[in-house]
């Protein structure tokens, strides 16, 4: 409403400007009393925004003056009288209900009738005052029509909307969960099938060590620890089964469509120069899921932008590089924090490095791995 008031605001006080000349130094105290009467109601108005029915007698009030201040001087109508009353019907049909704004409308009409029977104009001037009257309670009261049926469309689609993002937030839990339990799922047969067996082989590598010669004994041994080895890879492979968070580069594309779902962000993702196929290892994959995390985290917090960028790019295949921007609309106090000490921490242990731009129209967190050689080396 605050917007719409000065516009109205802003037109009363054109014509007003406008009347005030006409009327010269012709007021009388009757009009004098009217005009500041009006004008005191028109800054209350806004006042009773949540009370309809006071601001419908406010309105009917303003009506009512304009009989005492339009009252024909030398038996002449006032050109900018009308203009006043159609600004009142105008403003009681933008802010009231229908049954509300035709009250004011009719008291309005009434007001108006009283001021054209007493001035002295043609028959032919009044017939146009009448015609122009109803054209104008026409013309407004379709436009409340489809003023209402805008507004309730509105209301629907913001509705259907916010039903919507519920249905995407509970897909997206839905989707997680059964994602889980496959994991678990897996992570259980693994250990059922898999991991009782290896354990059942390392009960028979020691009991036919027991009993097999002194030359077996030796590579005897080696099976078993290499039995050891094969089991205990399965118990890490089943316990990174039961872990719920994902990290690395594919943690980042659920952690952005998460935060988009959830938190209305709007995230621009762009992968460039072979970085899906850089040969992270899986720390240095975390902790680039972690900085992304903690830098989209921030914006959220302290950012009055909704928009991110995220960029993946591996210049050359010798490092790997992300960038998160943010766009700022102001210039404020920065002080690197816990969470951006903890990130360039992270990234250090696994050879990398941290830096961050701060400037007036964007904040820049750039993250710097650099990577193992594309083509490996063979044991």
């Amino acid at each position: 409403m605050k917007k719409s008031y000065f516009i109205w605001l802003a037109i009363h006080c054109i014509v007003w400007v406008l009347a005030f000349s006409e009327f010269g130094t012709e007021l009388i105290p009757r009009q004098l009393k009217g005009m500041s009467i009006y004008l005191i109601l028109l800054f209350i108005v806004p006042l009773f925004k949540e009370n309809p029915l006071m601001q419908t007698i406010l309105f009917c009030v303003q009506a009512l003056l304009t009989i005492l201040i339009f009252y024909p001087m030398n038996n002449e109508l006032s050109q900018y009288g009308i203009l006043i009353q159609s600004l009142i019907m105008a403003e009681a049909v933008f802010y009231l209900s229908r049954s509300k704004s035709l009250i004011v409308i009719a008291v309005q009409l009434a007001s108006a009738a009283v001021i054209l029977i007493l001035s002295s104009d043609p028959i032919s001037q009044l017939v146009w005052c009448a015609l122009y009257y109803l054209l104008l309670v026409v013309a407004l009261l379709y436009h409340q029509v489809i003023h209402n049926r805008e507004k309730e469309a509105r209301m629907s689609n913001e509705a259907l909307l916010e039903e919507y993002r519920k249905m995407k937030r509970q897909l997206l839990v839905e989707e997680q969960q059964a994602r889980q339990d496959e994991r678990m799922l897996i992570g259980h047969e693994i250990h059922d099938s898999v991991g009782h067996k290896l354990t059942a082989l390392l009960f028979q590598f020691e009991a036919f060590r027991l009993t097999a010669a002194e030359k077996d004994k030796e590579t005897i041994g080696k099976l078993k620890e290499l039995a050891e080895q094969s089991l205990e890879e399965t118990r890490q492979a089943v316990r990174s089964f039961k872990q719920s968070e994902v990290g690395g580069l594919q943690g980042v594309i659920r952690l952005i469509r998460k935060l988009e779902i959830e938190s209305f962000m709007k995230i621009n993702f762009s992968v460039k120069h072979g970085a899906f196929a850089a040969p992270l290892t899986g720390e240095q994959s975390f902790a680039i899921y972690r900085a992304v995390q903690e830098a989209l985290t921030n914006i959220m917090k302290h950012s009055s932008s909704r928009e991110a960028q995220v960029i993946f790019e591996a210049p050359g295949g010798s490092i790997f590089r992300f960038e998160v921007v943010n766009a700022t609309t102001h210039d404020r106090y920065f002080q690197e924090g816990y969470g951006l000490k903890a990130m360039r921490e992270r990234l250090e242990k696994v050879g990398g490095t941290l830096e961050i731009e701060y400037e007036t129209h964007h904040f820049l967190v750039r993250g710097t791995i650099r990577l193992a050689e594309w083509g490996g080396s063979d044991d």
